[in-house]
């Protein structure tokens, strides 16, 4: 695989994340440089290629699939303040990402490192020539990076390919409205002709952006929905997300049904707190649509 030129200063490495290559002021800036073992080296390769180094590496945020190879690059790792303490500890991952101490193969990318973090940025910031913009709701620090100049914007995982949603049945988020009010923050960009680039999935622009994105928003309207209609008695999250996996046609998995009961612990914070279900004990936690 070899890098793809986006602009006149730009390009994208492909993988699952890709890693966008920012060229500012004669060097290399990667954003979300990803994991596998040997990624640190193509993407040094490729950035030479260009007669350029490394000179610095931003995150869009902590998760360990997103900045896993950072350490094993020579060059800084900048995140947004509300991440930092996230990729720094590899406890504070499994926090995130799984409610608790993962165990052990539940999640795809658990490595027990730290990865040091050598400053942070605030949203509005413009680090080597790309603005960061609020994407938040699938993190608490979820930082898109816009390149006006080449028109574009790096949204990690402020969305997802169709195939990324279809696989797991529902986004992974932590809070709801937020993942919303980023999704109409980049259809805004859409609009305005700039190409948007999610982590997993490919770049899109136009109307397959605003599709897309749709997509997107339309899951999550209708996971809250389907909350909503299924437990017509007392349910559990973790039957809750069966039946919800079910419904969408994606395999349940241990892993998956695990990693699920994030954003539906999410879903169902927002709900109780509109006063549309509410708590049960009934052999365990149960939650009900409160009529």
């Amino acid at each position: 695989m070899g890098l793809r030129k986006l602009g006149d200063s730009v390009y994208l490495y492909p993988g699952s994340p890709s890693t966008l290559v920012r060229v500012s002021d004669g060097k290399a800036v990667l954003v979300d440089p990803g994991h596998g073992s040997g990624r640190h080296k193509d993407l040094r390769r490729e950035v030479r290629k260009l007669g350029l180094e490394i000179y610095a590496q931003l995150a869009t945020h902590g998760h360990a699939d997103h900045i896993a190879v950072a350490p094993k690059i020579d060059a800084p790792l900048f995140m947004h303040r509300f991440e930092f303490s996230i990729a720094e500890s590899p406890l504070n991952r499994e926090l995130l990402t799984f409610g608790s101490k993962a165990p052990e193969g539940f999640l795809v990318f658990q490595f027990p490192e730290e990865v040091k973090v050598h400053a942070v940025f605030e949203w509005g910031d413009e680090p080597f020539g790309l603005r960061a913009i609020k994407l938040n709701g699938h993190s608490p620090g979820m930082t898109g990076f816009l390149d006006e100049e080449n028109g574009l914007i790096y949204a990690g995982d402020a969305f997802f390919g169709e195939r990324v949603i279809e696989a797991v049945g529902l986004p992974y988020l932590v809070d709801p409205e937020l993942f919303k009010a980023s999704i109409k923050e980049l259809q805004n960009y859409a609009e305005k002709g700039f190409l948007l680039i999610p982590s997993h999935g490919k770049a899109v622009e136009g109307e397959e952006a605003l599709e897309l994105l749709s997509f997107n928003m339309k899951r999550v309207e209708e996971v809250e929905g389907l909350i909503l209609e299924l437990p017509k008695e007392p349910m559990s999250l973790d039957e809750l997300a069966f039946r919800i996996m079910v419904h969408y046609g994606a395999e349940p998995t241990p892993q998956k049904l695990a990693l699920n009961l994030v954003p539906l612990r999410a879903f169902i914070a927002t709900l109780y707190n509109e006063g549309k279900v509410e708590a049960r004990v009934e052999r365990g936690l149960k939650w009900v649509r409160k009529d």
